[in-house]
């Protein structure tokens, strides 16, 4: 091992405004560090910071978050309330499903059912990527 995960950083126009619309979405915290710097602590999981940059998104991110859900059609339309954006209707997956959003910067996010991978105890190669 190398190291560990620290934290998840967002690039962002707008630090406050984003982390405000993920601590709707995760609970927790909101810290500001600096007027570049947002950090959110959630009750559960890892910290997502959000990172002031001059440029705006292109393109489809290539990391995206995977936010564990009861209902689907509950959370997207929760999350529709405080400005995310459907992408697509939800996705049947073989363990579950999912729902693909986007948060107020067009930062594409998956809502998910179901039991993961590791939740059914199958083996994965992550080394194969």
């Amino acid at each position: 091992m190398i190291g560990h995960l620290d934290e998840v950083v967002i690039d962002c126009h707008d630090t406050m405004r984003l982390a405000e619309f993920w601590q709707g979405v995760l609970g927790g915290t909101v810290v500001r560090q600096s007027r570049e710097w947002v950090a959110l602590h959630p009750p559960r999981g890892i910290t997502v910071s959000f990172q002031e940059v001059p440029e705006h998104k292109a393109g489809k991110n290539r990391v995206h978050l995977d936010v564990r859900v009861d209902d689907l059609e509950v959370a997207a339309a929760a999350a529709q309330a405080i400005g995310a954006t459907r992408i697509g209707p939800p996705q049947p997956d073989p363990v579950g499903g999912f729902q693909v959003m986007a948060d107020p910067e067009g930062n594409e996010f998956c809502f998910v059912v179901g039991p993961t991978l590791v939740d059914l105890d199958e083996p994965t190669d992550r080394a194969a990527g």
